[in-house]
Parts: structure tokens; C-alpha cells; sequence
């Protein structure tokens, strides 16, 4: 059975009901194929292990009934964006990156650590030069094995946006009531979504910096995901797989972005070995405005899914 799940693109969340409702006609599967993922080369099946999870919230300080001009106001009454600077400094170490409640880490499976030593050392520097960084940029450390691991198992955060500043072409001296931040906190995959929210909920929202106003609203929060380990004939039937059809060894992936639908799909078939891979390779650039496949590469992972089918059905 084939089911295409099209949340993200449609905005809708119907997923869920069309599960609950085939139940019955999907019954148990012997094998789960998820092929939104990505691939590190496309000289190779690759194979993801691990997800993200995500928290997104809107962070938001107010201090003033209306704007006020800056030169009266400066060094008497705080500005809002010294206190969001404040708040995000309990959640983040500017210098380095690190998200700091212990709530928010994890530690990382000795499995996984010696899986992104090899991966790393596989991709290489193409793990910082896959994006379209400027000249003279460096990567947050110069420690391959450390930076994929920051993309893959730990917290990270990202400001996605802001509300409350204006553009700087008009912006005049004004010292505005209230500045509010759109934050993405990336999770590492066996963190609990929920166990998140509380915590940076805390963090952010306790003690508010000169008892200003701090409002702190979850946008959407969802669970990360870390592979069961593979029954023996799959293993062997992915190492033939990419011989195969690519002439190297299947590599593995830990990717740092979040597909919640996973994870309701392992919660549903916990019993079922999972196939996640995808064909988001090299300068595919997900969801830009120029999204593309390599044709060569997605022929040969329909083939090796081919492969990986006779093999469910030969075991069966």
C-alpha cells in the first residue's frame, strides 16, 4: 500500500484520520518505506537514523503603553529588545551556540556518535560548503565530527522572525512598546516535544527582566525520532541494495530537520522496520523556488526500493 501524506504542502492535518481510518486494510506491515528524507551523495543508498525534533514559539517583551522618543527614554525605561537579548541568553551561549538548560540535551547514543564520526569524515567540509555561505565564513567549529553532530543530536536555535521593529529605511528614534521574536528550537531526536515546551517555557518566562511583560506562545511543537535497530535480513538486503545499484556501500544519515509524521507512523507500527531515505541530495534546495531532483540518482533508489520489497516478501 502506497499512502501520500501532503500535511505540510496542503496546511491541513488529515493524515492522522486516514490512518485511523484504513486501519484495518493496512493491518500490520512487515516492512515501512519513508522517502521524505534526504541523501548525503548520490553515489550511494543512504539510509536516515535520526530526526530532529522541533519547538517553534513567538516570544514576545513589552515595556510601554505607546512608542516613546529614544533620547528621552534610553537608560530610563529598558528597551525590549535588551530584554529579549537577556531571555535568549538563559536559552543560548552567544559565544558558542550551546543551548544551556540541561533539560534541552541529551546524551547522545555511542551508536550514533560513531555513525556521524564516519559520516563526517565521508562528507567532509561539504558538511558547512553544501549551503551558499559567503566568502571568508567559518563554520561554528573547525571539528567535522562536532559540527554534524551539532546539525543532527543537538538543541540548536534559530530567530525565524520579528514583529515590532520597523523597516530600517523608515525607523526613526523611537524606543517601541513591544519587539517580539519568532524562535525555532531544533530538539535533539529522543527529547520529548513536550518535556521541551515546559522547559523553555521556564527558562524564558520566569523572573521577567525589570518585571516587564514577557509572553511566551507555542507555535507547534513535535517529537524527534531515532531508529529501532534493523533485523539482520534488512541489513544485509540494504549492503546488497547499494552495491548493486550504486557500486558503494550504503552510508547512514542523521538528519537535523523534523518530519513529524514519522514519528506517528513508528508510535503506530512500532513493530515494523523502518526504510527512511529520499532523494533531497546535494543542491536540491528543499522547498526553494528552485527545488530539483538528479534523475540518475532517483532511478537508482527506485530500484533499490524494488530490491528492498522482493527482500521483505522473500523473508515473509
Amino acid at each position: 500500500m502506497i499512502c501520500i501524506e501532503s500535511d505540510e504542502e496542503s496546511g491541513s492535518q488529515d493524515f492522522p484520520y486516514y490512518l485511523a481510518e484504513f486501519s484495518a486494510t493496512i493491518g500490520n506491515p512487515d516492512l515501512l518505506f519513508f522517502l521524505d528524507s534526504g541523501a548525503g551523495t548520490y553515489d550511494r543508498l543512504w539510509l536516515t537514523v535520526s530526526l530532529r525534533g522541533i519547538v517553534n514559539a513567538t516570544l514576545s517583551a513589552s515595556v510601554l503603553k505607546a512608542g516613546v522618543h529614544s533620547g528621552a527614554a534610553s537608560g530610563i525605561v529598558p528597551d525590549p529588545v535588551r530584554i529579549l537579548r537577556m531571555l535568549l541568553g538563559r536559552l543560548e551561549d552567544t559565544g558558542t551556540g550551546r543551548i544551556l538548560p540541561a533539560a534541552l540535551n541529551v546524551e547522545i547514543p555511542k551508536d550514533r556518535e560513531e555513525e556521524a564520526k564516519k559520516t563526517a569524515e565521508f562528507l567532509g567540509i561539504a558538511i558547512f560548503e553544501e549551503f551558499p555561505v559567503l566568502p571568508g565564513l567559518k563554520p561554528v567549529t573547525a571539528d567535522l565530527t562536532q559540527l554534524y553532530l551539532n546539525g543532527s543530536w543537538r538543541p540548536q536555535l534559530t530567530v525565524v522572525g520579528q514583529d515590532g521593529l520597523p523597516a530600517t529605511a523608515i525607523a526613526g528614534n523611537v524606543l517601541q512598546p513591544s519587539v517580539a521574536l519568532k524562535l525555532s528550537l531544533r530538539l535533539p531526536p529522543t527529547l520529548k516535544a513536550e518535556t521541551a515546551k515546559a522547559a523553555v517555557t521556564h527558562v524564558l518566562t520566569h523572573e521577567p527582566p525589570y518585571g516587564s511583560t514577557i509572553e511566551l506562545k507555542v507555535d507547534a511543537a513535535a517529537d524527534g525520532w531515532n531508529a529501532a535497530p534493523s533485523p539482520a535480513w534488512l541489513d544485509k538486503a540494504l549492503a546488497t541494495s547499494s552495491q548493486t545499484r550504486f557500486g558503494n556501500p550504503v552510508q547512514t544519515l542523521q538528519e537535523g530537520v523534523s518530519i513529524g509524521v514519522l514519528k506517528l507512523l513508528a508510535d503506530k507500527y512500532s513493530k515494523a522496520p523502518f526504510v527512511v531515505t529520499g532523494v533531497l541530495g546535494p543542491q536540491s534546495n528543499a522547498h526553494g523556488p528552485n527545488e530539483s531532483l538528479d534523475l540518475p540518482f532517483v532511478k537508482k533508489l527506485t530500484a533499490s526500493i524494488a530490491d528492498l520489497v522482493r527482500a521483505a516478501a522473500d523473508n515473509g
